[in-house]
């Protein structure tokens, strides 16, 4: 585990998105390692935020869509964990804003002062996707304004078990995980633990990491595997269904594109024995289980 500090530990490291599940895994993981954090959030009286104020951060209110909350949140920072500023709307993404969002919150950064800024986005696959579109824009301008950048692109989170998505995909619902995915290839997923573990290791070595663009997985079992996996784990019999065409289309014109992206060979490509090299801790699936995800599954199944 990274334990090395900055040099001033008494300059913050501004997390971004800190209620939500990347931003809060590594403001937690951050504060365990001995750095001061400053949470970015909407609602300092949220849950979310008065756990982290519990945990040792500081709280700053701050809105991408109100530019001038960022430069009190950023001032003496010593860098910055961002994530997506994702927009939707009622026909999907919304790239504009995104990006907009994204470009508010890099400028704020820089007019701040701030070198080293790691910044989460989304897997890439071997072709662009739709909804891709503004995460790669807002990397480009990254690059362009910050000297010190990292991108980090996970691919599915393992916690993506615990809930049922808006459109009735993930989850497990009645003992069946339902997705897009092909059930008998492999599908890389990603620990959110570890996601805060490679920021840790890019806070803790700015030189080392300045520039690079890691893609991130720890595991890449097939759809019919993990739902073996999570049984064996939880005590509870989970199987898989993939959606057919109709039902993905049915659900979203989003999630059909998507699938069709996926049968046309597209696939996440992290390379998981490099990154185990880089974080030899790296997370299984069965890792996640015996940590803590099968407690999660089992809790959640019993009580929704």
């Amino acid at each position: 585990m990274t334990t090395a500090i900055p040099a001033n530990p008494d300059s913050p490291i501004l997390v971004t998105g800190a209620t939500g599940k990347q931003g809060g895994a590594t403001a937690r993981r951050l504060l365990a390692g001995g750095w001061s954090v400053r949470a970015l959030v909407r609602d300092l009286a949220a849950p979310a935020a008065v756990a982290l104020t519990a945990a040792g951060a500081q709280l700053v209110r701050g809105d991408f869509d109100d530019p001038a909350s960022l430069p009190p949140a950023l001032d003496g920072a010593a860098a910055m964990f961002g994530i997506p500023p994702v927009a939707f709307g009622p026909a999907g993404p919304e790239t504009d804003l995104e990006v907009a969002r994204g470009r508010v919150l890099i400028d704020a950064a820089a007019a701040a002062g701030i070198e080293q800024v790691v910044f989460s986005t989304v897997a890439s696959t071997s072709a662009p996707s739709r909804g891709s579109e503004g995460k790669a824009l807002i990397e480009e301008y990254l690059r362009d304004h910050i000297a010190l950048p990292t991108l980090l692109r996970p691919v599915r989170f393992m916690t993506n078990y615990l809930g049922v998505g808006v459109i009735g995909i993930d989850g497990i619902s009645y003992g069946v995980h339902r997705h897009f995915f092909p059930p008998h290839e492999p599908m890389q997923i990603i620990a959110l633990e570890d996601i805060a573990e490679f920021t840790a290791l890019a806070f803790a070595d700015p030189a080392r990491f300045a520039g690079r663009t890691l893609e991130l997985a720890g595991d890449e079992p097939t759809p019919v595997e993990a739902a073996a996996a999570i049984t064996e784990a939880t005590g509870i019999p989970i199987r898989y269904e993939q959606f057919t065409d109709g039902e993905a289309a049915a659900l979203s014109p989003q999630l059909a594109e998507t699938k069709k992206h996926w049968q046309a060979g597209h696939r996440w490509h992290a390379d998981i024995e490099t990154l185990r090299v880089i974080h030899p801790g790296l997370r299984t699936l069965t890792d996640w289980l015996t940590e803590s995800g099968a407690a999660a599954i089992r809790a959640h199944l019993t009580t929704s």
